[in-house]
């Protein structure tokens, strides 16, 4: 770290004095963008400044280029304590754009050798980039989950001592745990039938106030499974921003009404799912971005 600067908590330590610029999100040059920018910090605890070309602006900050060279980043992004500061840092600054304009955000560790490559950027998607800004204007991106909920698990077989009867005639330990694993089986297709049809109705309710829809693979254990059961059912919405409430609302009851299913709506997001270049126009593209990227 350079002696003038000072590390802020949480701040990724800087390692070196060459830099390269570090991207967060893309917006229109106006005075909104510039705003963000007076008074806020990126990554090292470094002022954000707009960089702007075409109409456009993106917000970055410079980064220690010992950091983000390709070894040196592919070793970040496995370091789980690092990794999360990266996020953190990167979609806060995200967060505070978002409230303020429409912005399209930046992958993470999206890194530039100078300004002019990052304006060069700009001038080459000004036409994708124009799209996708009108396109999120006055939404918001939320997310809807549907989940199945656990089946309570069959208790073993009971002891010989403790056989139940019925009409006198005795039932067997292994007859009846066998009987109520049958009947656990038909409780959890029972459930993962309601949850399907519970995540039709959420699809055509949904379809009926968002713009946009992207199904996103469900999440299955770990840390992203934030609910129990399991996730049949991930997807994101861009919403106008004055139907949102009711979105959710009308959602959540979907869930609420149904024995066993679990219907989580959350944001509104940054448009991370919306920002892809192409959905404007309903094509697939992608950005050359490696002839200006390190």
């Amino acid at each position: 770290m350079r002696d003038h600067e000072t590390e802020p908590h949480g701040a990724l330590p800087a390692t070196g004095d060459d830099q390269l610029w570090y991207v967060y999100a893309v917006g229109r040059a106006d005075q909104a963008m510039r705003d963000v920018a007076r008074g806020a910090t990126g990554l090292y605890g470094e002022p954000l400044r707009t960089i702007e070309c075409e109409g456009l602006a993106v917000l970055a900050s410079p980064v220690p280029a010992v950091d983000f060279h390709e070894q040196a980043l592919k070793n970040q992004l496995e370091q789980l304590d690092r990794l999360e500061t990266l996020a953190r840092i990167h979609d806060g600054v995200v967060a505070q754009a978002g409230a303020r304009t429409t912005v399209l955000p930046m992958r993470l560790a999206t890194v530039y050798v100078d300004t002019e490559r990052v304006a060069e950027m700009l001038r080459q998607g000004s036409d994708e980039f124009g799209s996708l800004l009108d396109h999120l204007t006055g939404h918001q991106e939320w997310g809807v989950k549907v989940y199945a909920l656990p089946v309570p698990a069959v208790p073993p077989p009971p002891s010989a001592a403790e056989e139940p009867a019925a009409s006198g005639a005795p039932v067997s330990p292994g007859r009846a745990f066998l009987q109520q694993r049958r009947a656990q089986r038909r409780s959890r297709q029972d459930t993962f039938r309601a949850a399907g049809a519970v995540a039709a109705r959420v699809a055509e309710t949904a379809a009926l106030y968002a713009r946009d829809r992207v199904a996103h693979r469900p999440q299955q254990g770990g840390p992203l499974a934030t609910k129990a059961g399991e996730n049949i059912s991930n997807e994101a919405y861009l919403v106008p921003s004055g139907r949102a409430q009711t979105f959710r609302a009308e959602l959540t009851a979907l869930g609420d009404a149904a024995a066993g299913v679990h219907v989580e709506v959350t944001g509104p997001w940054a448009p991370y799912s919306f920002a892809t270049p192409g959905r404007a126009t309903g094509r697939s593209a992608e950005r050359d971005e490696e002839r200006d990227r390190v």
